[in-house]
């Protein structure tokens, strides 16, 4: 048994392209039949004439299919020359857009060095000769020596009052610690002292 599908894929095959080619050849092979089987000579001379009709439609449907093939081919190779065309015309696009690529990046290359050569020529017509530079360099050494010393001088401070806040620090541990123990002691006696009491009253 076929299924659906398969008796779809069979009548597009026999049909061609669904101009009833199949119920032609159904009708012309049923008058065939008749035709062998007809009892009289006007009976077969009718069934030869439906034939003849059923195998001249047959016939015009075949010249329409071939037209119809034709006319196919021709508009495929029409559109393969378009397709050609179009991919030399993206082909020619391309090869424009990468030299057009070139010339930006070449462009932007001698304007990035027009500005660099710009921004020199206004430093260099802003810059000091070299006498003043001297002058210059000298009198930021004299500063940076002033400045040297008063940071060695800023350092040993700075130790010394780190030295001295340690020592704080130490003072003050040493004066919790003694402030801690005269506490335990006072809590000592004033246990012993309540212990007593009791003692006492008892």
């Amino acid at each position: 048994s076929f299924s659906s599908d398969e008796v779809i894929r069979k009548r597009l095959l026999i049909d061609g392209d669904g101009a009833g080619d199949d119920r032609r050849i159904n009708l012309l092979v049923k008058s065939f039949i008749k035709w062998c089987n007809s009892g009289s000579q006007e009976e077969g001379y009718s069934q030869y004439q439906r034939m003849l009709s059923t195998l001249s439609q047959c016939e015009f449907s075949m010249g329409k299919t071939l037209l119809v093939y034709d006319m196919n081919l021709r508009e495929m190779e029409n559109y393969e020359k378009i397709y050609k065309d179009i991919e030399n015309s993206i082909t020619a696009a391309h090869e424009k857009i990468s030299e057009c690529k070139k010339q930006i990046l070449q462009a932007k290359r001698i304007r990035k060095n027009r500005q660099e050569y710009d921004a020199l020529a206004k430093v260099i017509q802003h810059h000091p000769d070299r006498h003043e530079t001297l002058k210059q360099l000298e009198a930021l050494g004299k500063e940076l020596q002033h400045l040297s010393h008063i940071k060695e001088n800023v350092e040993d401070k700075l130790e010394l009052r780190r030295k001295q806040f340690h020592v704080l620090l130490s003072t003050i541990h040493e004066l919790q610690q003694t402030l801690e123990n005269d506490e335990k002691l006072s809590e000592a006696e004033e246990s012993q002292e309540t212990q007593m009491e009791t003692e006492t009253k008892q």
